[in-house]
């Protein structure tokens, strides 16, 4: 197995667990927050989705599926356009809403399809290619693609854990 088949592969388990995460949720659900300091099931799929675009996007010199495809827009957010989360405040976590769960696996779903299909076509030499100078040592490809599936995964756990914390407060 190819090192880009593991990534195809843990890419796609994110994709069902956003998905689960999400099934049959109504508004009122994905938008609620347990304190006014936490985040919601919204947030946290917005969260992960939009960093997995913007770290995707910059590795791979492609335009954000977010600004591309017209996701911001949609979304209709009061936060700058290449705003994806990091280091939120409580007020800004409220910005991010929806009025529906299909505009999040909407936008998951097409930032997957990018993810995948530079997954595809991707020589396992580019994975030492250095993506992040920023860093000692220098972040290669492998090493920030590790790093969006550990993040996403623990976004959509977190999102997983709060619907269900949710679900049994209002049973």
């Amino acid at each position: 197995m190819h090192a880009r088949d593991i990534l195809i592969d843990g890419f796609g388990r994110i994709q069902e667990e956003v998905h689960a995460a999400l099934d049959g949720a109504d508004p009122d659900l994905l938008n609620a927050r347990p304190s006014p300091d936490a985040n919601s099931i919204t947030w946290l799929v917005w969260h992960l989705t939009r960093i997995q675009d913007d770290h995707v996007a910059d590795a791979f010199d492609l335009d954000q599926v977010w600004l591309a495809q017209g996701w911001e827009k949609r979304f209709g957010l009061d936060l700058p356009p290449r705003d994806h989360g990091y280091g939120h405040t409580p007020a800004k976590v409220a910005k991010v809403t929806v009025d529906s769960g299909d505009l999040l696996t909407g936008y998951y779903d097409a930032v997957h399809e990018q993810t995948l299909g530079v997954l595809r076509e991707l020589p396992a030499k580019d994975l030492e290619r250095i993506v992040d100078t920023r860093f000692d040592p220098p972040v290669t490809l492998g090493v920030r693609l590790v790093s969006v599936l550990s993040d996403d995964l623990q976004h959509v756990g977190q999102a997983a854990y709060l619907r269900g914390l949710l679900q049994s407060a209002a049973a």
